[in-house]
């Protein structure tokens, strides 16, 4: 039997994923594209995982699947579980408590961080794919304690973005996209001069990540550097 790869991403249903989704899921930097990652990921379908259960109205259904999933995983000999949407922070204190292997759910998790490293006088910018739908729920379960220097910023309402929702199987931008990740924070940056870091909470923005660290000189933390600071603890992928 195939060796099982130590690191494992629980992505949506196979069935629940849209043509929006599909298209962004062709940039290297997405979390469910396997050209992302310089080792190997198990990229793992759930069950019931979609929109819905993930994004808008998390449930206890949900979880017991995570978890029934994750213990599987663990008995296959993964060492580390993550997901494919930063939404499931909110299933990130149960799915750690459920198996001893490592669990990092959502890279919202590196906010406290962030927030460490820009001082009491800077502030870190969280980009959201919804603002709508990211709680206060979410953030306390991220360990995201300090709401001070916190700012969030949503991509919901910019023209192109919004297709995931509103048009999710029709025609999508990637170039359009990328400009309006830019613009978002550019005027958010103009706001607050003293934002000294981003945090991406959507897996599908990694790709973008680049533009804004050249245009805006800010650090950007996504799910790429939250995966890597994993593999390189548990020795998955060595520096040197």
């Amino acid at each position: 039997m195939e060796k099982m790869p130590k690191i494992a991403l629980l992505r949506w249903d196979a069935d629940q994923i849209s043509d929006v989704l599909m298209k962004l899921e062709t940039l290297p930097g997405n979390s469910t594209n396997p050209e992302s990652y310089p080792f190997d990921v198990a990229l793992v379908h759930v069950k019931g995982a979609n929109m819905d259960t993930v994004e808008v109205n998390p449930c206890q259904e949900m979880l017991d699947e995570y978890i029934r999933v994750c213990k599987e995983l663990a008995a296959q000999g993964v060492k580390a579980i993550t997901t494919s949407c930063g939404f499931n922070a909110y299933y990130q204190e149960a799915l750690a408590a459920a198996v001893p292997e490592v669990v990092f759910t959502s890279s919202l998790l590196q906010v406290p961080f962030a927030q460490t490293i820009v001082g009491k006088n800077g502030k870190v910018a969280i980009l959201t794919a919804n603002s709508n739908d990211l709680t206060e729920e979410h953030l306390a379960r991220a360990n995201i304690t300090n709401r001070e220097n916190v700012l969030i910023y949503s991509m919901h309402e910019q023209p192109e973005w919004s297709r995931v929702y509103s048009d999710p199987n029709g025609p999508f931008d990637l170039d359009a996209v990328a400009s309006e990740v830019v613009d978002v924070l550019r005027k958010g940056l103009e706001e607050h001069p003293d934002i000294g870091a981003v945090v991406f909470e959507c897996t599908d923005l990694p790709p973008f990540a680049s533009r804004v660290r050249e245009e805006l000189g800010l650090p950007v933390f996504d799910f790429n550097s939250m995966v890597g600071h994993i593999a390189m603890a548990l020795n998955i992928h060595k520096l040197y």
